[in-house]
């Protein structure tokens, strides 16, 4: 991104403009956590699929082992579907980013803060809609 591309970017009353290096940092950062939370998936995908496909797994344990693996089988999928979450929540900031919308609130089109997204830069809410959001 251009330093003027950067500095178009919304900050709220107050609040510095955006400068080139600090939008290509949080873009680095979100950049290193997909290509991490990519790493994970595959492996706990690997992990789950030699899991479901090995003949012996299971074989003589009792109710209470089936039930503590079918637990743990759910427990796995349910961190493989948080990072998938996580992943997709990154990709979209760097999209928002390439399209020049990065830290434009989704709801009230106001924008987001840039500290906030320097903390959270998957956000795609400002403060004020994720609280009214949390209330629901």
């Amino acid at each position: 991104m251009k330093a003027t591309e950067a500095a178009d970017l919304p900050v709220r009353p107050g609040e510095d403009p955006w400068t080139s290096e600090e939008l290509a940092e949080v873009r680095q950062q979100l950049e290193a956590e997909i290509a991490s939370q990519r790493e994970e998936l595959a492996q706990n995908e690997s992990e789950l699929t030699e899991r479901l496909t090995d003949p012996v797994e299971g074989a003589g344990d009792d109710t209470a082992d089936t039930g503590a693996k079918a637990f743990q089988r759910e427990h796995d999928l349910a961190l493989a579907y948080n990072t998938r979450d996580l992943l997709a929540q990154s990709e979209k900031a760097i999209e928002r980013m390439d399209a020049g919308t990065y830290g434009v609130c989704e709801s009230c089109g106001q924008a987001i803060g840039k500290a906030r997204l320097q903390a959270f830069p998957r956000a795609t809410l400002c403060v004020t809609c994720k609280q009214r959001e949390e209330r629901r």
